[in-house]
């Protein structure tokens, strides 16, 4: 032993003054154990540093690798959103203020930048959540609108050997080859979007004909990233509504969410053609006008889909359609597809395109309760009819996104149109109050696209004598009056919303050719007329409205003609003629500067 060891009170050693238990034993260490200060060897500071770094670097970079092979980068996507809305979050903590007013300007700058970066780097979902944001920035500041304008559903195509490896694990064989699905696959994807790509192929002959398919493929990290992204976006809102910005915004988290799945799953999308189908070949005014590519369900899975591949002119490309239908384009924008259609041009009009393109969005939305969320110019073409091709037929596609609507709705949504046209602000007001909302004025023109101002409402506020801070409270204050109870409000109204405002920019796109919102208020009115479960006497009142309808909404279509003659004079005059739907817009922009001081740019209304 090299310390002695005592046992207290014993005749070695003496007892302390201390209180010690009388049972323990201690034992000290000699004086000569402990080495000589100078002798002990400490690790430098720096190596320690260093080997630590080291292995932070390497588990970083073994996480990063790992969630960039085994999980679509999920992860890091989602620290990227975490990190840019705290500092959008802070950005606005310390900068918003009224000592700050006259560089707030500077400050929705900075946050409309952030916030493009951030969904054109994530991509996938983030694309679709910030067309979503893009549908409703008209009253956001002007550069969140010029931004957001900008993001396309459009992305990088993914490799082949990627889609192979797609295809073979949903149908355990490749595109083509001797054992392949197809006859032949186009390699190079025909287009590519956030969550899936087009490509071009031919079916194995079975009959000795030649039967072309577009082949719909889901991009694999997709799925990945779906749960990460949509748990991100649920934090971020509910964090933004109950933190910061004191908005309700949570409320339509969970129906956008499950929307946003559903359109992920191909299956899903394959009897949505179908029932699209189904329900204009059943409606005599529609059936010849309109078209519903063939899905090959036998060749669909959750991530591939097969359908009949369709040659025509996207309505995106201006200058062919105009072209298609023989009509002068004063845009001359230049067309990709013009190409294809030099024979005579088919009978109509660009009217006959936006005639049959109304009537279909408003049998969806008063007639069938089912309706087609994402009608962009990209997801229609217009061909000549295949049985008789002097006339244009009209073609949907992407069917991934729709909305039901219940029969309460339906009726509830025509009598507020029916009520807004014929000047029975009654109606309008009741509608409103059923569905909590607090402002039926600015409720009535979201609905319309075009200011309503019912009587005895003030002209407004004078948003030139308030400063930035200011302009901007008053603002969030009449935003949180719109919705004084989200739990009424009906959330399919998020998506027929964007459906009527792409509806709108799609007839804009085109010159106006159509009194847009006199057809919609038509179908709307004589759908009241057909509800089931009417007693004859309602049937004879709703007939009676209807009439009443018609009668009254003269003066709409007298504003439409004289807005026509205005523009065609312009034209002639070498001006830039300016539409039914520009004129609108150009109220539209005045009704938000003169109510919200909010300045909308000249394009926010457009498809």
């Amino acid at each position: 032993m090299l310390s002695s060891c005592f046992r207290t009170g014993s005749a070695r050693c003496p007892p302390f003054r201390t209180r010690l238990d009388v049972n323990a034993v201690y034992c000290l260490p000699r004086r000569n154990f402990t080495p000589p200060r100078a002798a002990v060897q400490s690790k430098p500071r720096l190596q320690t540093f260093t080997r630590r770094t080291l292995y932070t670097v390497v588990s970083l970079g073994g996480l990063w690798f790992l969630d960039r092979e085994y999980n679509a980068s999920s992860v890091a996507r989602n620290l990227r959103t975490f990190w840019t809305c705290m500092v959008i979050a802070l950005d606005y903590k310390w900068n918003f203020t009224p000592e700050m007013s006259e560089s707030i300007p500077a400050l929705h700058e900075r946050v409309a930048e952030m916030v493009y970066d951030l969904f054109t780097a994530n991509g996938g979902l983030y694309i679709k959540i910030g067309q979503a944001f893009a549908n409703n920035a008209a009253l956001m500041p002007r550069p969140m609108q010029e931004k957001f304008s900008k993001l396309f559903d459009d992305a990088p195509q993914v490799p082949y050997s990627v889609v192979k490896k797609v295809f073979e694990s949903e149908f355990g064989k490749p595109p083509d080859g001797p054992d392949g699905v197809f006859e032949y696959f186009d390699e190079r994807a025909a287009a590519s979007a956030s969550i899936a790509q087009v490509h071009r192929a031919k079916l194995k002959a079975t009959d000795g004909t030649e039967q072309w398919v577009a082949v719909k493929i889901q991009k694999p990290d997709v799925s990945k990233q779906v749960g990460w992204d949509l748990g991100a976006f649920r934090l971020v809102m509910w964090v933004y509504e109950n933190y910061l910005f004191d908005l309700p915004v949570y409320f339509v988290v969970d129906f956008i969410s499950d929307h946003l799945r559903r359109e992920l799953d191909f299956e899903l999308e394959a009897q949505n053609a179908m029932k699209m189908a189904d329900f204009v070949a059943a409606e005599p005014r529609l059936a010849k006008r309109v078209y519903i590519p063939k899905v090959f369900t036998e060749l669909s899975s959750k991530r591939v889909m097969v359908a009949e591949w369709i040659d025509g002119v996207r309505l995106s490309d201006r200058a062919g359609i105009m072209q298609l239908m023989g009509e002068e384009d004063s845009r001359s924008l230049t067309s990709a597809s013009s190409q294809l259609y030099q024979g005579t041009p088919l009978k109509g009009g660009v009217k006959a395109i936006m005639q049959t393109m109304v009537d279909l969005f408003s049998a969806q939305i008063f007639e069938w309760g089912w309706v087609h969320c994402d009608p962009h110019p990209g997801n229609i073409i217009i061909r000549p009819h295949p049985a008789n091709p002097t006339i244009p037929q009209f073609v949907l596609l992407d069917h991934g996104l729709y909305v039901r609507v219940s029969d309460t709705f339906r009726k509830q949504y025509a009598t507020l149109w029916e009520g807004l046209l014929t000047v029975n602000f009654d109606v309008v007001k009741d509608v409103a109050e059923q569905w909590g909302i607090g402002t039926p004025d600015l409720f009535a023109s979201a609905t319309l696209m075009r200011p309503v101002k019912f009587a005895n409402q003030d002209n407004g506020e004078n948003f030139e004598q308030m400063d930035q801070y200011e302009r901007s409270m008053r603002m969030k204050e009449k935003l949180k009056g719109f919705l004084t109870d989200t739990d009424k409000m009906p959330k399919a109204l998020i998506f027929i919303g964007r459906n009527m405002r792409i509806v709108q920019g799609n007839n804009q796109l085109l010159g106006s050719p159509v009194n847009r919102i006199r057809i919609t208020g038509s179908w709307a009115s004589r759908s009241l007329t057909e509800l089931p479960n009417l007693s004859w006497r309602q049937r004879v009142r709703e007939y009676l409205r209807y009439l009443t309808f018609l009668a009254v909404t003269w003066s709409i279509d007298l504003a439409f003609w004289i807005s026509k003659v205005r523009q065609w004079t312009r034209v002639r005059l070498g001006l830039k003629g300016e539409g039914f739907e520009d004129e609108l817009e150009r109220t539209m922009r005045g009704f938000a500067k003169t109510n919200f001081g909010v300045e909308i740019a000249a394009d926010a209304f457009e498809g």
